[in-house]
């Protein structure tokens, strides 16, 4: 039986279409401090085991944290929601920096935080007026529909333009206060795409798809754009104070093999190779959802790969060998019992291994899921880990 834990009682560039962005310099972060860009202070993490395990080093215990950890199935977040607009809750600092630490507040054992924010700021930045409906989600105004409207879009200023997304990471540092690494993220430039011009969520996506069969050049000048705003997007983050970047690419895997290396590969390597010129220490997390045919060429620059529920294991193991992963439980999973709940993470933690891991979900939390249920999966890892890792060194004695 697991005993619960409270907060006092925590462990201490394309080929064919090449793109240029003017690179910021900033801190870089090492493994067990964080630095604040606006000043020399150093802030010794209490908790670096992300860290550790995103660079393939020794861990005691599985690292967990878990998509949308922050949001909607949380009842204090829903208290929060009620009276305000998403965007306008991405858009507010101190609530965005609020909204952040609630999961760590509740589980005690996560291993990092990731800023809420939103992966759609970005299209928000170049303009495109977004309304989050309810049952809907995210909805465009005015979506993409004429090939020759990408000649008349303007490149926003990322620095003013998502100002706000920055002030509520400094804000969620000062709250941290040094007790776990802060997690920046982006959009791929692929997923904005899609959402740019199918205007919402959809099951084929085949407005976005048929752009890429109808006007490949102007796909390929926005997906351009695109890459060069979330690298100033990611460098940004990282000023502020986040430790770990990831990269979502949410509808990679609606992509044929051909069409992922045309359309996708090549700007998600330019994003890490010029993130990496000015913050080589900073650990990289790509998530390709649904994208079954990465391998080490298509994720050589990341150092950590995300798989969602589908994907074995220990077939990424042997697919991918000098990768940290990162995954994979099916969320719906958390609706079982707590009995099958660690059931499942202690068949997930066997398949991938405790070392050069990370535990998380393979996709979101759902809102309609139980914040106790999400508990027992958080402190499975922790205790499971930490039993498997032990039975190890007992036998390696």
């Amino acid at each position: 039986i697991m005993k619960r834990t409270t907060r006092d009682e925590v462990p201490s560039s394309p080929t064919d279409h090449p793109s240029s962005s003017t690179e910021s310099s900033c801190c870089v972060s090492t493994t067990s401090t964080v630095v604040s860009p606006s000043d020399s202070t150093q802030t010794k993490l209490l908790n670096d085991t992300i860290l550790r395990a995103c660079r393939g080093l020794p861990v005691d215990h599985v690292p967990v944290w878990m998509m949308r950890q922050a949001g909607r199935y949380l009842p204090e977040f829903k208290s929060v929601r009620k009276d305000v607009d998403f965007f306008k809750l991405c858009q507010t600092p101190k609530l965005a920096a609020e909204i952040t630490m609630q999961p760590f507040r509740r589980y005690p054992l996560l291993d990092a935080v990731i800023i809420f924010s939103d992966i759609l700021v970005i299209p928000q930045a170049m303009g495109y007026a977004i309304e989050m409906k309810s049952e809907v989600g995210p909805v465009f105004v005015e979506p993409l529909s004429n090939p020759a409207d990408v000649d008349k879009i303007k490149r926003p200023d990322i620095a003013t333009s998502l100002s706000y997304v920055y002030e509520g990471i400094r804000e969620t540092i000062k709250l941290l206060d040094g007790k776990v690494p802060l997690i920046g993220f982006t959009g791929a430039p692929w997923t904005l795409l899609s959402y740019m011009v199918e205007g919402k969520t959809s099951k084929t996506w085949s407005n976005a798809k048929r752009w890429l069969y109808c006007y490949p050049e102007a796909s390929h000048k926005l997906l351009a754009l695109l890459a060069d705003l979330i690298v100033d997007h990611l460098c940004l983050q990282v000023d502020a104070g986040a430790s770990v970047l990831q990269v979502f690419d949410s509808w990679a895997g609606i992509l044929s093999p051909s069409q992922y290396s045309q359309f996708c590969q090549p700007y998600l390597s330019s994003i890490a190779s010029r993130v990496r010129k000015t913050h080589p220490h900073v650990p990289l997390i790509l998530f390709a959802k649904g994208a079954h045919y990465v391998d080490m060429s298509s994720t050589s620059l990341y150092d950590v790969v995300g798989l969602d529920w589908t994907m074995d294991g220990k077939e990424y193991r042997q697919k991918l060998p000098d990768k940290v992963l990162q995954g994979n439980l099916d969320p719906c999973a958390l609706y079982a019992s707590t009995e099958d709940i660690q059931k499942v993470t202690k068949e997930m933690l066997e398949s991938f291994g405790t070392q050069k891991y990370i535990a998380n979900l393979g996709h979101g939390l759902y809102p309609d899921m139980d914040p106790e249920k999400v508990g027992v999966f958080v402190e499975s890892v922790h205790h499971i880990s930490k039993q498997i890792i032990s039975n190890q060194n007992n036998q390696n004695k």
